[in-house]
């Protein structure tokens, strides 16, 4: 082992081997600041109807298409940092500690329990989440939300494996499978189709369902999620630092779409006739 990387191997290990107490006080503690904050958007959030017009729905495409084309792009930059994950390089060898001391020390009853959790995440939930929800926003007339939301889903799920195709990196290698996975391990795929779906779906709550159910949209919403992501590390399908990334690829993409709507929907439409 390197000189340089023993004190972020020896610090891994000792996360590793408080990992499920540490995932409980982090959970408790991020649903409690997700209720907060939901109540805090209760008494603010200002609700506007959607307007359904073709220049509404022209600014929910090029938001998206553009932040989609930038993430692609400057995806290329975090090659780099992902050369420091490979065997022998010390992010590499902290990832695997880590994931080594939390085989060592998660009871079996959590790892059982992560093995149900995690299949929010699979790829047929998700998919069966966008299009029942799609298909209830289209009911509802709201066209430009359920355009939105199926540009949300659909483009993460294509943004994952070209992110996957630029690292190419292997996932953890060991004997116990409680779940299984194929293909490349950064970023992970649970992780940001769990951020951007769940995440979506809370957007589409706080526009739609009643003030009062803000502060438990929030907190479900953030459990579920945290939830998740966090499977894939006590699962061992993932590394710590694979769901790191997927958290903050689906949040990218998630801001990009949400702000896209938001402009969409807040920008004033221009009168009938009215010259630029």
């Amino acid at each position: 082992m390197p000189p340089e990387s023993a004190p972020w191997v020896g610090l891994a290990q000792q996360l590793g081997r408080h990992a499920w107490p540490a995932f409980l006080a982090g959970l408790l503690v991020a649903v409690i600041v997700s209720g907060a904050a939901g109540v805090l958007l209760r008494r603010n959030l200002a609700r506007r109807a959607d307007t359904n017009s073709p220049s509404t729905f022209a600014r929910v495409l090029a938001g998206p298409a553009l932040g989609f084309a930038l993430i692609v792009m400057t995806a290329s930059l975090f090659a780099a940092v992902a050369g420091r994950l490979g065997p022998g390089r010390t992010m590499g060898l902290a990832d695997q500690a880590l994931a080594d001391a939390i085989a060592q020390h998660t009871p079996a009853a959590a790892l059982r329990a992560f093995g149900m959790l995690t299949h929010l995440g699979d790829p047929l939930m998700l998919s069966t989440v966008g299009v029942i929800v799609a298909v209830w926003l289209w009911r509802k007339r709201q066209r430009v939300l359920a355009l939105g939301w199926t540009i949300a889903l659909l483009g993460n799920a294509l943004l994952n494996p070209l992110l996957k195709r630029v690292f190419e990196r292997a996932r953890p290698l060991h004997d116990e499978l409680l779940a299984h996975a194929t293909g490349f391990s950064f970023p992970s795929g649970h992780s940001s189709g769990a951020m951007v779906t769940y995440g979506m779906l809370l957007y589409v709550a706080l526009r739609l369902l009643p003030a009062r159910s803000y502060p438990g949209a929030a907190m479900l919403a953030v459990a579920v999620v945290l939830a998740v992501a966090c499977s894939r590390v006590f699962l061992r399908v993932h590394f710590a630092s694979d769901v790191a990334a997927g958290l903050l690829s689906g949040l990218s993409w998630l801001s990009v779409c949400v702000a896209s709507l938001e402009f969409a929907r807040r920008r004033p439409q221009r009168p009938a006739g009215f010259a630029a």
